[in-house]
């Protein structure tokens, strides 16, 4: 007899329903960056220590490599570093540039409200 949560997984892989990837704060980065080092020598150690680290793990992308598969509807960062915040693969936000740590927790206050926003409406929606 098929105990009943192996029917459940059953079903979930063939209707392709899989867990929903977590927020990520993505980092697009290259060697030389000295705003790039800036972020690392005041928030970049602490980053996943703090609230927002919680709701959005940080991943780093060296704009120097090739860009991973998964992230290749995420429109190519201009500038470095570019962090973009996104969800099951689609982008919520970016910043664009390093602001200082002054400025940097309120800009990704603001992309995770709007994160928050989001899902909000997508629950609503259902």
């Amino acid at each position: 007899m098929i105990s009943s949560s192996i029917r459940i997984a059953v079903t979930i892989v063939a209707l392709g329903v899989g867990p929903a990837r977590a927020a990520e704060l993505v980092m697009f980065e290259r060697a030389g960056c000295v705003w790039c080092e800036r972020f690392n020598a005041e928030i970049g150690r602490i980053y996943d220590k703090t609230d927002e680290g919680a709701k959005a793990k940080l991943r780093r992308v060296d704009l120097g490599q090739a860009a991973p598969a998964d992230l290749s509807q995420i429109k190519a960062a201009p500038f470095t570093p570019t962090f973009v915040l996104i969800e099951d693969g689609k982008e919520i936000g970016r910043i664009e540039g390093y602001p200082g740590e002054n400025f940097f927790f309120g800009y990704l206050d603001n992309l995770l409200a709007k994160l928050d926003r989001t899902k909000s409406a997508a629950a609503l929606s259902n």
